[in-house]
């Protein structure tokens, strides 16, 4: 058990170093832009509305109505892809940075990660949703956290 706990905390790591990589490849780009400012609004009523409407349809059917995740969502399933994972306070939605949530969700994970070969089902919603209305989902996400994580994520730093 502990040595599975440690693994799955090593991937982890992983992941995300990949993905600070990835985001920081991504801004160099200059067809890369994002809606301004990148800031989720988890207290404004209409916008998190919005974005419970756009998750219900967009979101739900993998990261689970009441934002659980699928089940073993930390353990690769057979073609080695990783369950959605919960977006609630259970899950590691609330340890990434707006601009990385952002760009995971626009860009889909391949991209953030720099690497074409990088094998997710979390698609890129580029072209599907407006900027808007992704930081519309992510507020809406914020939203559901207990009130020490929403303020543990405020005062993380972006890049």
């Amino acid at each position: 058990m502990i040595k599975e706990n440690i693994k799955t905390l090593g991937m982890s790591l992983f992941t995300v170093g990949l993905l600070g990589i990835g985001w920081a490849a991504l801004m160099q780009e200059d067809d890369i832009t994002v809606a301004t400012p990148l800031r989720l609004s988890p207290n404004d009523a209409e916008v998190v509305s919005l974005g419970r409407r756009i998750y219900a349809v967009q979101c739900a059917a993998c990261h689970g109505a009441a934002l659980e995740g699928q089940p073993n969502w930390q353990k690769r399933k057979p073609n080695g892809r990783l369950p959605a994972p919960p977006h609630d306070e259970t899950g590691h939605t609330w340890h990434h940075p707006d601009s990385i949530l952002f760009a995971i969700t626009k860009f889909g994970p391949a991209a953030v990660v720099g690497d074409a070969r990088y094998q997710s089902d979390m698609p890129a919603y580029q072209g599907k949703l407006s900027d808007e209305e992704i930081l519309a989902v992510l507020s809406y996400i914020k939203s559901s956290w207990p009130e020490p994580i929403k303020r543990r994520h405020d005062n993380m730093k972006d890049g």
